[in-house]
Parts: structure tokens; C-alpha cells; sequence
């Protein structure tokens, strides 16, 4: 628990600060780590440690194209997006060419295998990506915080109302001590942490933020968040781990303490960009 607290302690100023106060092109570099350590984590869940060892590379660095793509696109940079583009195109067609040459013989990729690797390289820093986008938008530094906000705040609403009422297992087979009770304190702790992150967003910048959307943002990210954490853990449960890793001491690695924000932040970009925030 100590260990949880420090890491806690250090990690979420550091991550408050690369996003709201250091520039854009710190963000793009830690979302490129994050993307990077999620790769390695991933396949060595999912595959054999060989398979792991050979082929995370090449996943970390689809990964660090898909980031580079967004961040390059969003100031301006077209031609180097387009590069970021054709390059990661490049990186499918090797890992395809390499299914196909090496079928049969004691290298060769299963289909899990091929999954893991294009959902480590892509899906996942394509999820990444959407905090990207919001970072360069207009405040982005306090728009990008919309999404650990409404995942956070669900994460920790839901442990305690699940601590003080909880009674009626969620999915007991994939996360045994989820309640239903304690994934409904989670929703409320979204909405609510979006209401205060609206006052506190219009005290720093006075920007008034329409609290509807704010309200409906902090649900959608707090159900999708939930769904994310149960998601990650069905796979942990199938691959038979603990945990993706072991980098933050008490939280476990990249794809334990990110799960909520990869499924929450998609969906939270689509909402902030079909509506009028403020």
C-alpha cells in the first residue's frame, strides 16, 4: 500500500504536468512510451515469451508512428503525417509478409498472436491518440483532462460505494469483486468529478463549459472506463497473470492503470468533437 501511495504520490503531478503545463511535444513523447511499455506488456500476456521478445518492437514502434501521425497532423505538419502514414502501412505489410514466409515452421505467428500484435501496435495507440487530439485542441491542456478525470474519478467511486454497499457480483468470472453497486458509484463519481472539474476548468481559464455535456461526458467516460478495466481483465484472467507489468510499483504495469482511459478516450474524443463544449 505504501508503495501504491508513493507511486501515486510522484506519478500524478508528473503526468499533470506533461499534460497541462509542458508542451504539446511532451505529451506526444510520453504517449509514445506509454505506447511502447503497453506493447511489450500485451504480448507477453498474450504470447510466448520468444514471440514477445521477437515481435514487441515492431508493435512499440507501429505505436510510435500512430502517435507521431496525430501529433505531426494536428500542427500543421502534413507532410511528415503523411509519412507517419505510410510508414505504418509499411510495418502491416512486413508483419504479413513475415506470417506468410515463416507459415509452418517453428517461427511461425498464430492468429493470437497476429491480433495481439496489431492491437498492441495499433488499436491501442489509436486509442492513445485521442488524448493527443485533445491536447492540441484550444485549452488543450485542461480538455485532455476530461478523460482521466471522468476514469479516475469512476475508479475510485466505484471501489468505495463497492467497499460500503456493495452486495450483487458484476461479472464474477472476470473481476469477483466488482458489484453492481460499486460500477453504479462509479458513474455517479464520473458525472460528479466532471461537475467539478467544470468549476475548476472555468476558475483557471473562464471558459464556462456547457455542464450537460459535462455531465454527459463523465458518464460516457466512466462506463466506457469500467468496461475497459473488465475488458483488460477478462484477458489477464484468460492468459492467467496478475498483472500486464511491473513498472509502477502497487498499480502494476501500463495496460493496469491505463485500461479505463484506452476505452474511455475514443469515446470521449467523438463527443467533444460532434458537440459544443463550450
Amino acid at each position: 500500500m505504501l508503495q501504491r501511495i508513493l507511486v501515486a504520490v510522484v506519478g500524478i503531478p508528473l503526468l499533470l504536468f506533461v499534460l497541462i503545463i509542458a508542451p504539446d511535444w511532451a505529451t506526444a513523447i510520453l504517449l509514445c512510451a506509454l505506447c511502447a511499455v503497453g506493447a511489450h506488456e500485451l504480448l507477453s500476456a498474450v504470447s510466448s515469451r520468444e514471440i514477445a521478445r521477437r515481435w514487441w518492437g515492431l508493435s512499440g514502434i507501429m505505436g510510435v508512428t500512430v502517435i507521431l501521425h496525430t501529433y505531426l497532423g494536428g500542427i500543421g505538419e502534413a507532410g511528415a503525417a503523411a509519412l507517419m502514414a505510410w510508414l505504418l502501412a509499411a510495418w502491416l505489410v512486413l508483419l504479413f509478409v513475415s506470417v506468410v514466409v515463416e507459415y509452418g515452421t517453428p517461427r511461425a505467428l498464430a492468429f493470437r498472436d497476429v491480433c495481439a500484435i496489431v492491437a498492441a501496435g495499433v488499436a491501442i495507440p489509436l486509442a492513445f491518440s485521442c488524448l493527443m487530439r485533445m491536447r492540441l485542441m484550444e485549452h488543450g491542456g485542461g480538455i485532455v483532462l476530461i478523460v482521466l478525470v471522468a476514469a479516475f474519478c469512476s475508479d475510485s467511486a466505484a471501489l468505495f460505494a463497492g467497499m460500503a454497499f456493495g452486495k450483487h457480483k458484476l461479472a464474477p468470472r472476470v473481476s469477483p469483486k466488482k458489484t453492481i453497486e460499486g460500477a453504479v458509484g462509479g458513474l455517479a463519481g464520473g458525472m460528479l468529478g466532471m461537475i467539478i472539474f467544470r468549476i475548476v476548468f472555468f476558475l483557471v481559464t473562464e471558459v464556462q463549459l456547457n455542464i450537460a455535456w459535462c455531465v454527459v461526458l463523465g458518464l460516457a467516460g466512466a462506463a466506457m472506463g469500467q468496461l475497459g478495466d473488465l475488458s483488460f481483465s477478462a484477458v489477464k484472467r484468460e492468459c492467467g497473470i496478475k498483472d500486464y507489468g511491473r513498472l509502477l510499483p502497487g498499480h502494476g504495469g501500463v495496460l493496469d492503470r491505463f485500461d479505463s482511459v484506452i476505452f474511455a478516450a475514443p469515446v470521449v474524443w467523438l463527443i467533444i468533437r460532434s458537440v459544443t463544449l463550450y
